[in-house]
């Protein structure tokens, strides 16, 4: 069943965050990802206001987990840290 990353970002620091955004696409390609938003025009209807939002589609529960938790992944994720404000969720499709 198909799964899906839904992420919520501030970026606080540009310069910083392109080392993830260098990386992390290698990563999301070990596992099938693919990316159905990213960025782009958003309202924000309730809760905390974040710049960025992200949804990206997983062939299954398991390999959005395992892309998380990859070596690759837990890389990129290095090089964002102190560079913005995420909210990460997995959710299994229907």
């Amino acid at each position: 069943m198909t799964a899906y990353w839904i992420a919520h970002v501030t970026v606080t620091d540009a310069a910083a965050y392109a080392g993830y955004q260098a990386l992390a696409p290698a990563a999301f390609a070990m596992y099938g990802a693919r990316f159905l938003a990213r960025g782009g025009a958003a309202e924000v209807l309730e809760g905390p206001v974040l710049d960025r939002h992200v949804l990206i589609e997983f062939p299954d529960l398991q390999a959005a987990r395992a892309c998380y938790r990859s070596p690759e992944y837990q890389n990129a994720r290095a090089q964002r840290q102190g560079a913005c404000i995420a909210h990460i969720t997995i959710v299994e499709g229907l």
